[in-house]
């Protein structure tokens, strides 16, 4: 067996080995990490020994922890370890370990939008499809509600109207998303479960959108995470990302503001000002711009820089949707998406 895992900020650590009736044998642990003194990796190497592969992320990190008490481990920690344990076992994965497609599907409609996202993020998890990145291209304006927010009190059903917007909500929790056709960057990921095992929630949601931050900082912006799933600039708030977690899988999903009207999105959603206050946008008749104003460029010239950090990264390949995924994802709209119990599942 062979795992590695590059800390984030921090340094290789690479585990090597074999497993023999269930257990962990000849393990080796090396990597370009600082340890002092030398005698803790002899000490840390002790725990891997005779391990069951079975054992849980947390109680190895507890007895490597143990084991390195009094030690200075400088790039990398005692979860670090565990976790490339994880992967060189299978139970953890890398980018690396994937092929991923990029899924084209031409502008859709908002609840089949949402419908197309659970159920591509089931075929993912269930092994019968290949990770996959999508970019939403948006056929009609939408309010998209978090999974948990009350529609009157995220929504003017009113302004909805006279604005032609159609009120939709997602699988995944946050906060509500105005959109026109070309105003934002909405994209998704479908990967498997081990792509972030050993993760917290917090952590997994930086390290999905690690290649979008990339992305931008190769177009001269200065994007960051911020917060628990906030991307920002100096400038302000770029746009947020959310997560569904499904048995076997991940479905991760952000929005980032390219151009919209800010007086029409006030109109539209109850608390809009507070909205534009968390995008660096304070009063209405300005343009929420962040990408546009930053770069200069076109969405498509943005979107195709983003596709090709990504695809420079970790490789993708052109995928059209094929027509039986398209006739779930229209069976699930019927069902649940456009249905006014779902719509209204809080009031």
């Amino acid at each position: 067996m062979h795992g590695e895992f590059k800390v984030p900020g921090g340094k290789l650590v690479v585990i090597d080995g074999e497993v023999e009736d269930g257990r962990l044998r000849e393990t080796v642990l090396s990597g370009d990490f600082f340890l002092e003194p030398d005698e803790a990796l002899g000490a840390l190497t002790e725990v891997l020994q005779d391990l069951p592969v079975d054992i849980g992320l947390d109680e190895l990190t507890s007895r490597l922890t143990a084991a390195s008490e009094g030690a200075v481990l400088l790039g990398f920690a005692p979860h670090d370890i565990a976790l490339t344990v994880l992967r060189a076992l299978g139970r953890a994965s890398s980018w690396f370990d994937h092929d991923f497609e990029l899924i084209e599907t031409g502008p859709l409609e908002p609840n089949l939008q949402l419908a197309l996202d659970e159920v591509l993020g089931r075929q993912v998890a269930q092994g019968r499809r290949k990770p996959a990145l999508r970019i939403w291209d948006w056929a009609s304006n939408a309010v998209i509600i978090g999974s948990y927010q009350s529609v009157r009190n995220e929504v003017d059903l009113d302004g909805a109207r006279r604005h032609d917007v159609t009120v939709v909500r997602r699988s995944s929790g946050g906060g509500a998303m105005f959109v026109e056709p070309g105003n934002t960057i909405t994209y998704s990921l479908y990967v498997p479960e081990t792509l972030v095992a050993g993760l917290s929630f917090q952590e997994s949601y930086a390290f999905l959108d690690a290649w979008v931050l990339r992305g931008y900082q190769g177009l001269g912006v200065d994007a960051f995470y911020s917060g628990l799933n906030d991307i920002a600039s100096p400038q302000g708030k770029i746009g947020g990302s959310a997560q569904k977690r499904i048995p076997g899988g991940v479905i991760h999903h952000a929005t980032m503001a390219y151009d919209m009207d800010a007086d029409k999105m006030l109109e539209v959603l109850r608390i809009g000002r507070e909205k534009l206050s968390d995008k660096g946008t304070k009063s209405a008749g300005k343009r929420v711009d962040p990408v546009r104003s930053q770069t200069g460029m076109t969405r498509e010239a943005v979107v195709a820089a983003l596709l090709a950090e990504f695809e420079g990264s970790y490789g993708l390949t052109r995928v059209a949707l094929d027509e039986a995924t398209r006739a779930e994802a229209e069976a699930l709209v019927r069902t649940k998406y456009a249905t006014a119990e779902w719509l209204h599942r809080v009031p």
